[in-house]
């Protein structure tokens, strides 16, 4: 089997969107681990009293996005301001 030059273009592709989503073994993005922030230890937290089954996507995301997860379980968002940046599909706050 031949790679061709429209093969070769898609793995190119797929390298640089990896690159973009800087994202490491564990689902955190890499700026954030590299500032060493336990994004998955802290958004456990966050979540732990959420019915929202997103809930720990949506923390990590915002992590590693805001370098900073609130403290307590609910509200602080004063903490970490970015959060407030990143709405979900209803226009809602996306960042738990």
């Amino acid at each position: 089997m031949a790679f061709t030059k429209s093969t070769l273009l898609l793995a190119i592709l797929c390298f640089f969107l990896i690159q973009e989503l800087e994202i490491n073994g564990r689902n955190q993005p890499i700026m954030a681990a590299a500032k060493g922030i336990d994004c998955g230890g802290k958004c456990d937290y966050r979540c732990s009293q959420s019915s929202d089954k997103d809930c720990k996507t949506n923390c990590i995301f915002c992590c590693g996005k805001c370098n900073c997860v609130p403290s307590g379980t609910s509200g602080n968002r004063q903490e970490c301001p970015c959060y407030d940046k990143w709405p979900n599909y209803l226009g809602g706050p996306l960042c738990p």
